[in-house]
């Protein structure tokens, strides 16, 4: 029997550690952790979050590993809803990263807690 997309996604994350905006938000001003955003291209040109590093979920596990080669660092993924950086956050525990977070609010949620950053 063939699984749905949003059947894949519940699937995945009960394997996954899934938090907020806010929670991640305030790890990555700790852990100076890479928040990385899925979206497409034309997603990110159209609504930018701009702390988040752009690696389109269709060539992610090609990038992943010259932009974060430690497989020890915090990545927290997100996407417009919490789907596709789901699907992504699988793939990189697949790969062999230990520090994967999916962030699953909306990408406006994302937005606004990112004004939040300490950054430096």
């Amino acid at each position: 029997m063939l699984k749905t997309v949003p059947e894949l996604v519940a699937e995945a994350r009960t394997d996954l550690r899934c938090v907020d905006a806010a929670t991640a938000t305030a790890e990555v001003n700790e852990n100076q952790g890479t928040i990385v955003d899925v979206r497409e291209l034309i997603e990110v040109e159209n609504l930018n979050a701009p702390h988040s590093l752009n690696i389109p979920r269709g060539i992610l596990e090609m990038k992943i590993t010259e932009l974060v080669p430690d497989e020890n660092h915090p990545i927290y993924l997100h996407c417009a809803t919490g789907g596709r950086a789901t699907l992504a956050a699988e793939q990189l525990k697949r790969m062999g990263y230990r520090k994967v977070t999916v962030i699953t609010c909306p990408i406006d949620t994302v937005m606004e807690q990112q004004k939040l950053l300490s950054l430096g």
